[in-house]
């Protein structure tokens, strides 16, 4: 057997299958319901988005210990023009 294939052949039980086809739907409407509520806060998101980079360029972060260092707006990256994604 070389490393590379790593497969193991096997039988998946009848009721094995059943289990794998119900946890999977109720995962996926789990991440449905995480999704729609990640989207209902997107205006509110945004405003966080905003007081994050204002904070960090007028008050800086702390770099070590006690020293600060502010953030220069030219080295804020750019946000991207896709919309916010959940990701499991």
């Amino acid at each position: 057997m070389s490393f590379k294939d790593t497969r193991i052949d096997y039988e998946r039980s009848e009721e094995a299958s059943r289990w794998l086809e119900e946890e999977i739907a109720e995962q996926e409407a789990r991440y449905e319901k995480i999704v729609a509520e990640m989207e209902a806060m997107d205006e509110q998101r945004e405003q966080w988005y905003a007081e994050f980079l204002e904070r960090i360029q007028t008050l800086g972060f702390n770099e070590d210990g006690d020293m600060r260092v502010k953030i220069k707006p030219e080295d804020i990256p750019v946000r991207p023009d896709g919309p916010h994604k959940v990701v499991y």
